[in-house]
């Protein structure tokens, strides 16, 4: 994941799970580890398109949706993968067989989240330790149903799933046609919360 997507993350976290609409880019650079040019390279785009407004101190974010669907458009799920593999067990299955320490996403994160399903998924998609996982999945031919996608050292301190934003924009970047499903349950869910 980018850097810039760091600070997308963040930011739809307070405001959408937090109830924070206020920040300050010198907190997002120390939280995040990064410089704060790499912050305000990242509000750019999001003052221009007037999802933000910018102060003398902080920002106010102005219109959440708006740098939702930002993200979405620049995210790209695919380089994130560093593990495929199919396995011929059900999905529930796979998922109670994970390691401990991964952090479910996608389908699984709702799921998860919600204890519900809009429809019904055979992919499942988690942010972890590869090799841990491989060796519990080893690799097998056939199309992919297990995908790990590499963590950026932060995503464990939101919790065992993807956060609200999060699993959106994996969603929105998914090729499943049930992916959309599952977009339109949780754009319900989000809107509901703005």
């Amino acid at each position: 994941m980018k850097k810039i997507e760091l600070v997308y993350r963040e930011i739809l976290y307070g405001v959408l799970e937090q109830k924070n609409s206020t920040f300050t880019q010198l907190a997002l650079a120390k939280k995040l580890h990064i410089s704060l040019s790499t912050v305000h390279h990242a509000l750019k785009p999001l003052k221009q398109m007037g999802a933000i407004e910018i102060r003398l101190k902080n920002f106010l974010v102005l219109d959440a949706e708006k740098i939702l669907l930002h993200w979405a458009s620049i995210r790209n799920i695919t380089q994130d993968i560093v593990y495929q593999t199919r396995v011929e067990k059900p999905v529930k299955t796979i998922e109670s067989e994970m390691p401990a320490g991964v952090i479910f996403g996608a389908y699984s994160a709702y799921k998860y989240k919600w204890k519900d399903v809009p429809a019904d998924y055979s992919e499942i998609y988690v942010y972890g330790e590869e090799k841990e996982i491989m060796s519990r999945f080893p690799p097998h031919s056939g199309r992919s149903n297990l995908f790990v996608l590499k963590e950026d050292g932060f995503i464990e301190g939101y919790g065992r799933f993807t956060t609200l934003a999060h699993t959106f924009v994996d969603l929105w970047n998914l090729p499943e046609w049930y992916a959309k499903e599952f977009l339109l349950a949780l754009k319900k869910i989000i809107m509901g919360g703005l």
